[in-house]
């Protein structure tokens, strides 16, 4: 007599079946709530479950790691040369402070967008709020408070970046609910939303804004989107984590990474060679810190090709030392000339 098959539905899951968890809680079979990619905490986690243990899970969802790409709200005092100018920086700052509170809401709110989505990808679903760390009631509380703050502190600067500032919260809210589901205009969205973060910091500190500054900002944010939209597409289970990826194909984001890679270098250097540029800083030599944005542009393509298993090729360039270095120094080059530094 044959044995009769198991019924499958039965069947209790075998160790490391690939099955997803179910809302709350990850596989037994995998460390909780422990991302195996993540670099190690500078601090040793809380106990699970314990109160400090959720509170580090709502800061983690709000991101201040990704805080720095905000920093585009301080590009036009740089450049503008009011960087020894205290009450602008003042300005400058409290309008990052404003744009930061203003991420934190919107991650989180993807993070609640996205929660079934999240629980199927291999790293996202160690997010706090897929993984039940941070519940989700309390990640919509969360959400609201810090809309509110953000918005009420940006009433108190000039009425224009109070306006840009709730332009960049409705963008992120339209992309989050429906405009990141389609193909290249999602992408789009995002390089808007960093050319809002450069006019806010023009309009807070009441700096001018040049076009070349505004043209740079969104090809540079074009390469960043199409880059993380090509490592996504080479991931497992590409079109269940985002569902624009079925409209993109690898051919396509390839020769929309060269081409906007290579105006954004060609952008920037026109700029640095521009008259009216060096006019202004009474510099020649701006041009020269070309050679860190064409640096930088190809190690992001190293990152996006050589780094399948990370959640994101723009998170591996903050982790990346060559990256980095290469910021820092374009950074430093860029005060440099643009201030006149001479050893005293």
């Amino acid at each position: 007599m044959k044995a009769q098959p198991r019924d499958a539905a039965s069947a209790p899951p075998s160790s490391g079946s690939g099955s997803l968890p179910p809302a709350g809680r990850v596989p037994e079979s995998d460390p909780p709530y422990v991302n195996p990619l993540a670099e190690p905490p500078i601090l040793p986690e809380s106990p699970t479950g314990s109160l400090l243990w959720r509170v580090r899970g709502m800061i983690r969802t709000l991101r201040p790691h990704q805080w720095v790409k905000n920093l585009f709200v301080l590009a036009p005092v740089v450049f503008a040369k009011h960087l020894t100018h205290p009450s602008i920086i003042k300005s400058a700052l409290g309008a990052f402070a404003i744009f930061c509170l203003l991420a934190g809401a919107i991650y989180t709110l993807n993070d609640l967008v996205d929660v079934k989505a999240d629980r199927v990808h291999p790293v996202k679903r160690y997010r706090p709020i897929a993984s039940g760390r941070v519940p989700i009631p309390v990640a919509k509380v969360m959400t609201v408070v810090l809309v509110v703050v953000a918005l009420g502190g940006a009433l108190i600067g000039p009425f224009e970046f109070f306006l840009t500032a709730v332009a960049y919260f409705v963008l992120n809210l339209a992309y989050s609910f429906r405009l990141k589901k389609v193909a290249y205009l999602d992408v789009g969205c995002i390089a808007l939303g960093f050319v809002l973060r450069v006019l806010a910091g023009g309009f807070a500190t009441k700096t001018p804004i040049s076009g070349f500054m505004v043209a740079c900002t969104a090809l540079l944010a074009l390469f960043l989107g199409f880059g993380k939209r090509r490592h996504e597409l080479a991931g497992v289970n590409a079109a269940k984590q985002r569902a624009a990826l079925e409209a993109y194909s690898p051919r396509a984001l390839t020769m929309a990474l060269a081409l906007t890679g290579v105006t954004t270098v060609g952008t920037y250097l026109a700029y640095t060679l521009d008259s009216t540029t060096r006019s202004f800083f009474q510099s020649e030599y701006l041009w020269i810190t070309t050679i860190h944005p064409l640096f930088g542009v190809f190690r992001f393509l190293q990152l996006v090709a050589g780094r399948p298993k990370a959640e994101s090729p723009t998170q591996e360039m903050l982790r990346d030392v060559p990256f980095v270095l290469n910021l820092v120094m374009y950074v430093a080059e860029v005060i440099f000339i643009v201030y006149r530094l001479r050893p005293s």
